[in-house]
């Protein structure tokens, strides 16, 4: 089952600069991200989502690859690929994988001008070694989807992780 993790951050670079740590303990198998995006509410108010990745190029390459390969069968591999990718960007543009594009919108519209959130898609985690990696970045957790009593253990690991962190520094 995966869990919705929102943190905001004072500045779109810290909360890149989380999400990157992220795709980086990913790497490290301490952590299964599904998807993480950066939600910036930018100063004259409008929100803009900095997506991971996006679906409209992933969805244009693999229609260009079928669409040339198919394309061969038929001995037309340049029109098979033109019609291939084109049918893919917009497949790929149709489809919103992970979280809800309106959701982080609408939760983004509620921070500070200037302001960033970093929402997260978990699967699977190691807490124990992702939460002091990302505990030097600060933030305010402003959604989840955990239990109440794992989102309150959530915050005090947090709390705690950043008190020893101010004092070792």
């Amino acid at each position: 089952m995966s869990n919705l993790i929102a943190v905001a951050y004072p500045d779109v670079a810290t909360a890149e600069q989380v999400r990157a740590k992220l795709v980086e303990l990913q790497k490290q198998k301490l952590i299964n991200i599904e998807d993480a995006v950066v939600v910036e509410r930018r100063p004259d108010g409008k929100v803009k989502l900095h997506q991971a990745m996006s679906t409209v190029g992933a969805g244009a390459a693999g229609g260009a690859l079928w669409g040339g390969l198919i394309g061969l069968l038929f001995f037309m591999p340049f029109l098979g690929m033109a019609v291939g990718g084109a049918t893919g960007a917009a497949v790929g543009s149709a489809n919103d994988f992970g979280v809800d594009d309106d959701f982080m919108r609408k939760v983004g519209a509620g921070l500070t001008p200037g302001a960033a959130a970093v929402f997260a898609l978990v699967s699977d985690a190691v807490t124990e070694k992702v939460l002091p990696e990302l505990a030097p970045f600060g933030g305010q957790i402003i959604q989840t989807s955990l239990s109440e009593a794992d989102e309150e253990h959530l915050r005090e690991a947090v709390a705690t992780l950043r008190a020893g962190a101010a004092h070792g520094a």
